[in-house]
């Protein structure tokens, strides 16, 4: 058991030093879309599925409320699952549609869509990113390694950072590091933050 632990520890250890030698410039692009964003008087539209989901709602969260500067609010929107709004569209229409309504009722050219997808594959994710696209809105997509699901979707406006690793559980902690680090960079361009 003890070896099993160590091995956990070292495979994660061993993720987030490929992210820190691959994914650096990408982080400084999305720092820069997001600001921009916001400073336009947009806002950031947030979806992810599955067990993406929780680390959605905590990039929200961080944006809504704070991260670790006292700030006003980012205006951000988490594209829901578990409410009665998801109920109600997963009830009377397809799966598919779950995410598409919502955004195609709220998002306005200038916004950006941030997706949490770690395999790239999910079809209520796909759809979205799609929606997305067909209105000029410029989308951040998380993902993980190897997997071409965006390829012709994305656009030189759009950005897909790819956590360095195809086991689920390494790609969302190095998703969670990707939205604190988002979190810490973009309160550190706007307010000065250290």
């Amino acid at each position: 058991m003890l070896e099993k632990i160590k091995d956990l520890y070292n495979e994660a250890i061993q993720t987030q030093i490929a992210a820190s030698h691959s994914l650096p410039e990408q982080l400084q692009k999305a720092v820069s879309l997001l600001v921009g964003t916001l400073l336009r008087g947009n806002k950031i539209i947030v979806c992810g599925h599955g067990r993406s989901y929780a680390n959605a709602q905590f990039l929200v969260a961080n944006l809504l409320n704070r991260y670790e500067l006292e700030r006003p609010s980012f205006p951000s929107v988490l594209l829901s699952l578990d409410s009665a709004v998801g109920s109600a569209i997963v009830l009377d229409n397809h799966l598919s549609d779950l995410y598409q309504r919502q955004f195609n009722a709220i998002a306005v050219q200038g916004d950006v869509l941030v997706v949490l997808s770690p395999f790239a594959n999910e079809e209520p994710i796909l759809d979205v990113v799609n929606c997305a696209a067909a209105k000029d809105v410029s989308i951040i997509a998380l993902t993980g390694a190897s997997n071409d699901y965006y390829q012709g979707v994305l656009t030189e406006n759009d950005l897909e950072i790819q956590a360095p690793s195809q086991k689920e559980s390494r790609i969302l902690e190095n998703h969670l590091f990707i939205i604190n680090a988002l979190c810490e960079l973009i309160d550190h361009s706007l307010f000065g933050q250290k």
